[in-house]
């Protein structure tokens, strides 16, 4: 039972990689608004949890579940999330929440009809420094926008060959972090003008990007690099005609023009799932597509160069 005395969401977790065992589990077991009833992962199972090899099977696990959460790579997270939809099951997805814009307005129209909700997460936009930046940007001119995410493909995706495959999203992956929290702070659209990526040879996603967009009257360049080796680099400055404002460490630390940086701990995933149970809750869905397309316009526009293979 959960404090207020109503049974907690019976939720069943379909993926069991790196991510759902370094944020999504944690999450869960410190919420008491969530009970993890059953799991699905074709590669692992988790002691004293009934597994499953899929969540078909999962569902017809007698468990009366309630939600699922879907932490598998985007190619072929469409068709689980129809799976859990049809069964009548609220459905949270991690990012990047499909391969395709085409397959979420399907999933929310999908969940409309069927009465259940469905939440489209961007983890990075519950960094603790992303909502201070968005007010204090509030009736700002903005001049400018730098974004560089630098991250070691081989660090954080050790061995996932899928993220280089189509629809594995290469750099977008962790690019669209950025984007979702420039989206997200921005209070002026962001518009692609150019866009070229290095892609692989032998591979379909690129490990490297770099785009031209506009936001308002002011030029925003982005840089996104997949071999970045030391310190990792997740940062975003903004020129404004009140100094620049700067989030590093990927929205969690936050400086503001002369003032000392603001840092909290990491609670991006634990808000989350905070955010999901209100949803379910209400009865309401939130899909928020905008980082998506803009990952969807730089793969329609960008100048594509071929590099030397890639191993992991």
């Amino acid at each position: 039972m959960t404090e207020s005395g109503t049974q907690p969401i019976r939720l069943g977790l379909v993926g069991i990689g790196k991510i759902a065992r370094d944020q999504h589990l944690p999450a869960l077991a410190a919420d008491g608004r969530f009970a993890l009833t059953a799991t699905a992962s074709r590669h692992a199972t988790l002691d004293g949890i009934p597994g499953y090899h899929d969540i078909g099977t999962m569902i017809a696990g007698g468990h009366d579940l309630d939600a699922v959460s879907l932490c598998t790579p985007p190619d072929g997270r469409y068709e689980q999330a129809v799976t859990a939809i049809d069964a009548g099951l609220h459905v949270m997805l991690e990012k990047p929440p499909a391969t395709t814009l085409t397959e979420i307005a399907a999933l929310a129209e999908r969940a409309r009809a069927k009465g259940v909700v469905l939440y489209t997460t961007w983890h990075s936009r519950e960094a603790a420094g992303v909502e201070p930046a968005k007010a204090w940007l509030q009736g700002k001119q903005i001049h400018a926008v730098r974004i560089t995410w630098r991250e070691d493909i081989r660090r954080w995706h050790p061995g996932q060959e899928w993220i280089l495959a189509a629809g594995g999203f290469g750099v977008f992956d962790p690019g669209i972090n950025a984007l979702s929290i420039a989206t997200k702070i921005l209070p002026e659209p962001m518009l692609l003008k150019s866009a070229w990526m290095e892609v692989p040879e032998g591979r379909a996603s690129p490990l490297a990007a770099e785009l031209e967009m506009r936001s308002g009257n002011a030029r925003v360049d982005v840089v996104f690099d997949f071999l970045q080796t030391g310190p990792q680099t997740w940062d975003i400055e903004i020129d404004t005609d009140a100094g620049t404002l700067r989030l590093c460490m990927g929205g969690s630390i936050l400086q503001l023009p002369g003032e000392d940086e603001q840092k909290a701990p990491d609670r991006e995933y634990p808000r989350l799932y905070a955010r999901f149970a209100e949803l379910v809750a209400a009865g309401e869905s939130d899909v928020d597509v905008r980082p998506l397309q803009i990952v969807a316009d730089a793969f329609m526009m960008a100048e594509r160069r071929v590099t030397a293979p890639f191993d992991f």
